[in-house]
């Protein structure tokens, strides 16, 4: 067989040919919409390439960008890796001063800025090792304009990096991951496939999950492979605007975490007629887990939530949940609760659950540590020593708990550093907020352990009432005591206006475990 190299190249002659006309939409910081076909992204991300070997970039330097989702973006997804060089996305919603951390750990060399983030790059250029900045702008497109066409593009092999993307840091610094061409275009296909994302040449594809997040889970990447139609919301994150999107682009996939289709929801179920939205939209839930009662709210609504799950380290799809045909005839009761777990592995991918005894069984009910290996699935970070993320044979230990059932569904109960240690025996966090979220006068709920004198920790449940509602401690513990047992119950519910989290949308529990941290029971 032909050893053909799977690299960035591929994908980009595919789009200049195949997918000459298919759209890439974007809406600018001041609303109006721009077109480009990816016909016109492939020569433009050419041109890149060309430029930035003229500008003196090297193969494997780090090129780094600090824009929103838009074609430029998306040009420099396929730009920066054509020429050799490794795409580097900054995170603009941390600190500048984490900003010019990773941007120092990571060795960038030049770094693009949105015109609109010109500010928040000031405020750590001086910490920022970039030689060079271009101003997606008018500078940007001069800077293409001047690329040298005589300039070769180097050959690329398919273990060459292509991207790179820090961890969040919610327990240590973050750390760097380094994807390859191949890694990258494995991940696509399998993306693709229909019991995994489902995207294809008929999708309308809008990725509200950042591009500075885990490549926007992959997905500019696989939409340009299949050649879907993009829609880029830019810096638009609000329901009205995403929704207005979904309905003028006819948008039949969506991405985001579940604190964007929650205001969705609320916009939607207080003018239900309001939008003509396309026929059983999905929409890819990511980040953080989605409560059944918001894939119910969804269905009812004409939408359709598909859970998945991911880490940085894993590029980052490693579970889909989308029922089985046999699952099609159980109750709708266990449906719904199969819907709700995060799903079963991609086609490729190597899951196994494991505890002190060993893997653990397919009953749903006996927990241990997510282990995963894929040919997606980081070997090593790329400047932190930490040997112990990775076991003996081969997996790489997510740090997250989680049991597996005769289906193959996972279901993650919580991450082994938010477990709640009571008397001896373990209390999951995540597994009572998304039954607190289940609750019709929940938006949001968060649980900590907190110290205590007797029992060494207990759990505290700091909780957002949705638009309008009311509902008091006592109707919320009765609640969740028809499902879990006495001692898992929260000793206390707090209630505010907003729970922090973290710059990938999922709850920060360090900020609140600070915040109560002189709690008396």
């Amino acid at each position: 067989m032909m050893n053909v190299p799977l690299t960035i190249d591929l994908v980009l002659r595919r789009a200049a040919t195949q997918y000459a006309h298919v759209e890439v939409v974007s809406r600018r910081p001041d609303k109006s919409i721009h077109r480009r076909t990816l016909g016109e992204v492939a020569t433009r991300a050419t041109a890149l390439a060309r430029a930035l070997i003229g500008a003196g970039i090297q193969k494997g330097d780090r090129v780094a960008t600090l824009m929103w989702n838009h074609a430029e973006h998306l040009e420099a997804y396929l730009g920066v890796p054509l020429a050799g060089a490794i795409l580097h996305t900054l995170n603009l919603r941390l600190h500048p001063d984490d900003i010019s951390f990773i941007a120092t750990d990571a060795g960038d060399r030049i770094v693009m800025v949105d015109e609109v983030l010109m500010p928040l790059y000031e405020k750590f250029r001086a910490g920022c090792p970039a030689e060079r900045v271009i101003v997606v702008g008018p500078d940007y497109e001069a800077f293409l304009a001047g690329a040298p066409a005589d300039v070769k593009l180097p050959e690329l092999d398919e273990n060459d990096p292509l991207g790179m993307c820090y961890t969040s840091g919610t327990t240590g610094k973050p750390k760097g991951v380094v994807y390859t061409h191949r890694s990258t275009i494995l991940h696509s296909l399998s993306s693709a496939l229909t019991d995994s994302l489902g995207i294809g040449r008929a999708s309308s594809l809008m990725p509200v999950v950042p591009m500075f997040h885990v490549n926007a889970w992959g997905l500019p990447y696989t939409a340009t492979l299949v050649g879907a139609k993009q829609v880029y919301p830019g810096p638009h994150l609000d329901a009205l605007s995403l929704l207005e999107l979904m309905e003028t682009e006819k948008v039949t996939i969506a991405a985001g975490v579940p604190t964007l289709w929650i205001g969705i929801r609320e916009a939607m179920q207080k003018e239900p007629e309001r939008w003509k939205l396309q026929p059983d939209v999905s929409m890819i839930v990511g980040g953080a887990a989605a409560p059944e009662g918001l894939i119910r709210d969804f269905d009812a609504l004409g939408l359709r939530i598909v859970h998945a799950w991911g880490m940085t380290e894993t590029s980052p799809l490693g579970l889909v949940s989308r029922l089985p045909p046999e699952a099609e005839t159980l109750p709708e009761a266990e449906r719904y609760a199969l819907r709700a777990k995060q799903g079963v592995p991609p086609p490729l991918v190597d899951l196994v659950i494991r505890n002190e005894q060993g893997e653990v069984p397919h009953d749903g009910t006996t927990s241990g540590e997510v282990l995963i290996r894929a040919p997606w699935v980081a070997s090593k970070y790329a400047t932190a020593d930490t040997p112990e993320r990775w076991t003996d044979d081969g997996y790489f230990r997510t740090g997250d708990v989680g049991t597996i059932d005769a289906h193959g569904f996972v279901r993650l109960t919580d991450r082994m550093a938010d477990l709640i240690k009571s008397g001896g025996e373990w209390i999951a966090s995540q597994e009572l907020e998304n039954a607190l979220m289940g609750h019709p006068a929940v938006q949001e709920a968060a649980v900590i352990g907190l110290p205590h004198a007797k029992w060494s920790e207990r759990p505290l449940a700091v909780v957002v009432k949705r638009d309008g509602m009311e509902v008091d401690a006592a109707e919320l513990k009765a609640f969740l005591a028809e499902r879990f047992a006495k001692f898992w119950l929260p000793d206390a519910f707090d209630f505010v206006t907003e729970i922090p989290r973290t710059s990938t949308g999922k709850f920060k529990k360090t900020e609140l475990r600070t915040r109560y941290a002189d709690w008396t029971w």
